[in-house]
């Protein structure tokens, strides 16, 4: 079983098996579409689109909740029921930024109890660099029945977050680029900030320069020192919508420090309330 990175070579060595699915989650914040486009002139062979904003979010309330929230649980077991994936299937998620999209679809598939799958390293380009199969051609899979064995622990919610303020014991990461973190350059949310006493460890830093994920051993240091002494099974991590904050959850999980906590509405859903603080 391959539970979190996997290479481009043995995804290569098993583009046949009836029991692996492959899923392309390229994507662009503002041009939704773009990427699905893309993924129709060419793809993994037998890889499926899942589109960020139709199957791995629900629609967001103004007002109310942050930019990607997630579906609700039946919802989802509707979709990877439909998608073919159950207890025997083994999964692999690719896109083109480095896994920075693919890991949302990663951990909800892990959120509810489906450990079999992983992020292909280097993604997208690196398979077409290493010269490997594409096809155009678009498939309809088998539908299944997904079966859930929701980690609710795993997900955190604005309250818990603030609750844990004061806790030294629970470090608060956030995912996004440094200068956001700071409130500079802030185009995406009305409110520029983080949310107090939030580590500022930018996803970015977990790739190497080509797009891979760093080695266990630099990952491992990285975040031991990001968590100062506090266990990562209670670090929290977020970003702007609770997509890219789920690359930091995957890196130390790769890098053997265990599993971690998500606040899914992330930074967009923080600063929904007013009564929020924000530094």
């Amino acid at each position: 079983m391959h539970d979190s990175l996997i290479s481009p070579q043995i995804v290569n060595e098993h583009l046949e098996d009836s029991n692996w699915r492959f899923f392309d989650c390229r994507y662009v914040l503002t041009e939704p579409d773009k990427k699905q486009a893309e993924f129709a002139v060419s793809h993994l062979p037998g890889a499926l689109y899942a589109h960020m904003n139709r199957d791995l979010a629900a629609p967001p309330i103004p007002g109310k909740t942050g930019r990607h929230p997630l579906p609700e649980k039946q919802e989802l077991i509707k979709l990877f029921s439909t998608w073919g994936i159950d207890h025997a299937v083994q999964v692999v998620i690719y896109d083109d930024t480095g896994g920075a999209y693919a890991v949302r679809l990663w951990w909800m598939l892990r959120w509810l109890g489906h450990d079999a799958v992983a992020v292909m390293d280097g993604g997208w380009p690196r398979w077409v660099k290493e010269g490997r199969p594409v096809s155009a051609d678009l498939i309809i899979p088998k539908a299944v029945e997904f079966k859930a064995n929701q980690r609710e622990h795993w997900l955190v919610t604005a309250e818990d977050v603030r609750n844990y303020f004061d806790n030294p014991e629970v470090r608060v990461l956030d995912a996004r680029s440094r200068d956001r973190y700071r409130g500079e350059n802030e185009t995406l949310d009305p409110v520029a900030g983080h949310i107090p006493g939030a580590v500022s460890a930018p996803f970015v830093e977990n790739l190497d320069p080509d797009g891979n994920l760093k080695s266990k051993s630099e990952l491992r240091k990285m975040y031991l020192e990001l968590l100062d002494g506090s266990p990562a099974e209670k670090a929290i991590s977020y970003c702007g919508s609770g997509i890219t904050a789920c690359h930091n959850i995957l890196a130390m999980y790769y890098a053997g420090l265990g599993n971690s906590r998500l606040y899914s509405g992330s930074w967009s859903d923080w600063i929904t309330n007013p009564e929020r603080l924000v530094a």
